[in-house]
């Protein structure tokens, strides 16, 4: 067994290591900003879901809380390496309603993620067919949906811990506290393994997509219900209500003065 679990874990480093001598590549030699960006996404996003089809494995031979373990370290990995890839597709919604960056840039952006999501299944399947793990007749077109729920319900799901997870995300990154990247990640994690019974715990569309889209179990609509509708749905209420929780927790301080 523990054989097995070094092998699922090697092949995630693989993966990690490899998409950063990609990213590498691209930084040195990629000038113009949205096309370095659009590689970025592309390169974060698939290797989001190619260890995260790894992480499947880890999940089903090994457990919920050794697959918490490695998200969690995974997590610190891409806060620390990604740059401004996020391989979220709401992410950039987030920023084009902010004003920040025009729609095109947010659409360019979420193509790219969405390619990188779904470029990563002959590599997955070919780390499967080596079978050093638990990957003995695996296949990546053969899965079961994992929301265990009625897809409104699903979700809800989604969407409250997307939001969730968004604001937790900008509060930390307001405070800066010690270790937030860590506390961040922890909490992350945590709403994943909540979740992971009902829905799945995606908070991704591009990575529910890549993962579990066509899957026994549900419906291409309620898969795009749950998916990308609830989760863009938590992620823009969380855009809406940061700046008055923002505003109630950390005032600016008043500058009227009282006439003398």
């Amino acid at each position: 067994m523990a054989a097995a679990l070094i092998a699922s874990c090697l092949l995630i480093a693989a993966s990690c290591l490899s998409s950063e001598l990609l990213r590498i590549i691209i930084n040195k030699n990629v000038e113009t900003p949205l096309s370095k960006l659009l590689c970025l996404e592309f390169i974060a996003s698939a290797e989001l879901c190619a260890v995260c089809f790894e992480l499947i494995v880890v999940a089903e031979e090994y457990g919920i809380w050794m697959y918490a373990l490695v998200l969690f370290l995974l997590t610190l990995w891409w806060a620390a390496h990604w740059g401004d890839a996020s391989a979220c597709p709401y992410i950039h919604l987030e920023a084009y309603l902010d004003g920040s960056i025009h729609f095109s840039q947010a659409f360019l952006a979420s193509l790219a993620e969405i390619a990188g999501g779904l470029a990563i299944y002959k590599y997955v399947q070919y780390t499967w067919d080596l079978e050093l793990s638990g990957h003995i007749n695996r296949s990546v077109w053969d899965c079961d949906a994992d929301l265990h729920v009625p897809a409104f319900q699903g979700a809800l799901i989604e969407g409250v811990a997307t939001f969730l997870c968004r604001i937790v995300s900008k509060l930390i990154a307001e405070i800066e506290p010690r270790f937030g990247g860590v506390l961040d990640a922890f909490i992350g994690t945590s709403l994943v393994v909540a979740a992971c019974d009902y829905s799945g715990g995606y908070f991704n569309p591009v990575l529910a997509t890549s993962l579990k889209l066509n899957c026994r179990g549900n419906t291409v609509a309620e898969h795009f219900v749950v998916y990308w509708i609830g989760s863009i749905a938590g992620s823009v209420v969380s855009w809406r209500v940061y700046p008055f929780i923002k505003e109630n927790l950390f005032p600016k301080p008043s500058t009227n003065k009282k006439d003398q």
